[in-house]
């Protein structure tokens, strides 16, 4: 419902923008016009100024409009294609998605994450730093090439709740992208344009940062 009323607003806002823009260029032609008339009147009879000048301006009144309407067709398919993406994502609140981050945000539940290593590496661990600069280590040893998983479990670690940096320490130059695992919660449009969504454990994220969806967790009444 959030996402279909922030669609709704959306809209709305455009529309009620759509008549201010439409007037604005109408008064940008009428004063070109008027303008345009008052040189003619006002051209010394005995130096007329060329024809060619007028016709040179006029054609660049075209061009501009044109650019205009171009520019405003561009802007509505945008609005069109956003509004489309947000039902779209709307629909997959509830799913589990993967989201590339640096940043987690930590409670008494478990979050669980992965990345992905070019070559075997025989001393990895996640590294969480909190806000005050403190590290902590989750040691996840050696592992072979390809995706690996991992779980941090903030209350066998004694870690309290919020923010922490996150990221994978497996030596030098080993430093792959973290992708957390977590539950979409709401779709919803950015006020500076384009899409942000809500994730447990991650909060407002944009849709970019998404890089599978995995469809809802099977509940024991399922």
């Amino acid at each position: 419902m959030e996402a279909i009323t922030d669609l709704t607003q959306k809209n709305a806002k455009t529309a009620a923008e759509a008549p201010v823009s439409a007037n604005a260029d109408a008064g940008t032609k009428d004063m070109f016009l008027k303008l345009l008339v008052a040189q003619v009147r006002n051209q010394n009879p005995l130096e007329p100024s060329d024809p060619a000048e007028f016709v040179n301006q006029l054609t660049q009144l075209s061009q501009t409009e044109a650019m205009q309407n171009v520019v405003a067709q561009t802007r509505n398919s945008a609005s069109m294609l956003e509004s489309l993406q947000v039902l779209s994502l709307g629909a997959q609140v509830g799913s589990q998605v993967s989201v590339v981050t640096e940043s987690v945000i930590l409670g008494t539940d478990k979050v669980s994450g992965s990345f992905k290593l070019d070559a075997a590496n025989s001393n990895l661990a996640v590294v969480l730093t909190a806000p005050d600069g403190q590290k902590h280590r989750v040691e996840l040893g050696a592992q072979s090439a390809g995706s690996v998983y991992f779980s941090v479990d903030p209350q066998a670690l004694g870690l309290p709740g919020g923010s922490y940096d996150i990221a994978i320490d497996g030596g030098e130059g080993v430093s792959p992208d973290v992708e957390i695992q977590s539950e979409l919660t709401s779709v919803k449009l950015s006020p500076t344009g384009g899409v942000l969504l809500q994730v447990a454990h991650l909060g407002d994220v944009p849709s970019h940062a998404i890089t599978g969806f995995f469809g809802r967790l099977k509940t024991s009444n399922s």
